[in-house]
């Protein structure tokens, strides 16, 4: 399928290669390792035309996924893996929405001194239009803390991210974690979610 492309400097997201539609077949780019504590930093923009066949809340949609699980660990017909989304939108979708927001497929926070369940909160950032080049940075300092910025102007920051123990698939990790709830590392993912969508100038750093 090519669903993730390198071309001309630029990752895609791409759909030429889905003729009978997209069938709710989401789709993940995993770095090789691991990470804790980290500056995440790069540029998108939502392009062309979602699939036909996808639900409102997919149109120019897509997102990067932190301290996710092991991809080996994921089953076959897992939709997302566990993880901390940072959800990247532009503006021509059904419900308009900003850009840089919070989801958590499987996990919870700790936002304001409260555990938030809500599966996703929108940020502050202003709404971006669909082809415009956007900058996204995203922090995780040593205490586990994680900070938006859209265009260098912080835009939410949250912590303590850990297991959602009401989610199946967390279930199984926090029984191979000996129960422990606590997520402290993980994977970095970028996302098919059926809207193409391109990444440039991606800048990884360790801060540990």
């Amino acid at each position: 399928m090519r669903t993730f492309r390198a071309e001309d400097g630029v990752i895609r997201v791409s759909y030429d290669g889905y003729p009978d539609g997209f069938k709710k077949r989401f789709g993940h780019l995993a770095y090789r390792t691991p990470f804790s504590s980290y500056r995440l930093r790069f540029e998108f923009r939502v392009v062309g035309q979602s699939m036909t066949d996808v639900e409102s809340w997919q149109q120019s949609n897509s997102g990067v996924m932190l301290h996710g699980q092991a991809p080996e660990t994921m089953s076959k017909d897992q939709s997302f893996p566990v993880s901390i989304e940072v959800q990247l939108l532009g503006a021509e979708r059904q419900d308009r929405a900003p850009t840089a927001n919070l989801c958590t497929p499987g996990t919870n926070v700790v936002m304001g001194g409260k555990l938030e369940t809500t599966h996703c909160i929108n940020s502050n950032s202003p709404i971006v239009p669909n082809e415009r080049w956007t900058k996204i940075e995203i922090t995780v300092d040593r205490e586990g803390n994680f900070t938006h910025f859209v265009d260098g102007v912080q835009v939410m920051t949250y912590g303590r991210a850990q297991y959602d123990p009401t989610d199946p698939d967390a279930q199984k990790l926090i029984k191979a974690a000996a129960g422990k709830l606590e997520l402290r590392n993980g994977y970095i993912y970028l996302q098919s979610e059926g809207h193409p969508v391109e990444f440039r100038n991606v800048e990884l750093q360790k801060l540990d």
